[in-house]
């Protein structure tokens, strides 16, 4: 029998578009005959559906008429097994779409990737491939990461952490740093939101928009001479081993959305379509020394355990030109396109890893079945609200 997998994709978030990208290019590189795989679509408005053309590209042109005619849909645990059904239910006959066995997030962004997906997941008793709920969560919020990671003696950039609230940041900020920095939005990817200040009134600019898109932004120096080498890691905290490196070929001081997912695309236009992050121009593998090489592999399956991950992440890494230092910049839990190229590199098709994400979502989950989430307890039994002061009283 074929293990029934729901393939998530979408979301409430700025990466959504990039979402949709990363989730059908999976879609089409699945195992089927490993696989039953159902295309879910999570729209803006954190709605699911499904649908006969949920899973095709072309149909996400006109995402009104694709959800005109597909079908809303929720999950329902009953028994131990977890169901789609439909929403709202109708009043004959049966609501029931279909069942899963397991979930494989395609994701990007906040209300999402951030844990937000992961633990409604977890709450339904859907198993999922990738991090768990807090290692998606930290992964997230690049502050915690950066706090972690320099508490697990993994390199990174010192950085200040800024409410939108705050009437003195820019004081803040150049007590401790001098020209340039880079403000980012504290829980985004895909670049966006991030830009170089070189100045007080680029300052101002860079924070006004780092805040259209999100309450808090951290802020770093900007290191203006630097190669960026990015490398991927699969597995968990029991094995866990690191692709070949990569090194993006940007057209800006940082890579912007439009060198991730827009520039250099041609080809993906012909054939239909963005590539996501496979159509970014990049240097693979990366023509670095071979120890160069290592730390950076090295340090990538260090910082993978550190924040507890499982499934795919990719890690990208800065290098100084100026003092050689070598940094860890981003941690990308869901990366682009799942980061495939960069396995396909190393000899590993894309077919393969998604196979190995899932089954290592299926380890988890076994490894979970062990563990006893009740306590018995008579707690109960002698409380009463009459006249008691609840808890409190029952304590005494």
């Amino acid at each position: 029998m074929k293990i029934r997998v729901g393939l998530f994709f979408g979301g409430r978030s700025v990466e959504h578009e990039v979402s949709v990208i990363t989730g059908l290019q999976a879609l089409a590189n699945m195992d089927t005959e490993r696989f039953d795989i159902t295309p879910i679509y999570i729209t803006k408005k954190s709605e699911l559906y499904v649908g006969e053309d949920i899973g095709k590209i072309e149909a996400y042109r006109d995402i009104p008429a694709l959800l005109s005619r597909s079908t809303r849909m929720t999950l329902v645990n009953e028994g131990g097994r977890v169901y789609m059904v439909r929403q709202p239910a109708k009043k004959f006959g049966s609501n029931i779409l279909g069942e899963l066995d397991v979930a494989l997030p395609a994701v990007h962004g906040t209300n999402v990737e951030d844990g937000t997906l992961q633990g409604y997941l977890n709450f339904v008793g859907l198993p999922y491939a990738g991090c768990d709920i807090l290692s998606s969560a930290v992964g997230m919020d690049k502050f915690v990461q950066k706090c972690v990671l320099k508490e697990s003696g993994i390199p990174v950039l010192d950085a200040l952490r800024l409410s939108a609230n705050d009437a003195s940041a820019i004081d803040k900020i150049e007590a401790k740093f001098e020209y340039p920095v880079i403000v980012k939005p504290l829980n985004l990817g895909s670049s966006v939101g991030i830009s170089v200040a070189h100045d007080r009134a680029g300052l101002e600019d860079s924070l006004e928009l780092a805040f259209e898109f999100a309450e808090h932004v951290i802020v770093e120096r900007a290191i203006t001479d630097l190669t960026e080498i990015n490398c991927a890691v699969l597995g968990d905290e029991y094995s866990a081993q690191a692709s070949v490196c990569e090194r993006p070929l940007g057209s800006d001081e940082i890579l912007s959305y439009e060198d991730k997912y827009v520039g250099g695309n041609s080809k993906g236009a012909k054939s239909g379509g963005s590539k996501g992050m496979a159509s970014l121009g990049r240097e693979l593998p990366a023509r670095i020394p071979d120890e160069l090489r290592d730390r950076i592999q090295t340090l990538a399956v260090q910082a993978f355990r550190a924040l507890g991950c499982s499934g795919v992440a990719r890690i990208d890494f800065m290098i100084d030109n100026e003092s050689g230092e070598l940094y860890l910049n981003e941690f990308n839990t869901i990366p682009g396109s799942l980061a495939f190229y960069l396995w396909e590199a190393g000899g590993m098709s894309y077919k393969e890893q998604l196979s190995r994400m899932i089954d290592l979502a299926l380890d988890r989950a076994r490894r979970e079945q062990s563990i006893n989430f009740s306590f018995d307890s008579n707690i109960l039994a002698n409380v009463s609200f009459g006249g008691s002061k609840g808890a409190k009283g029952a304590k005494r």
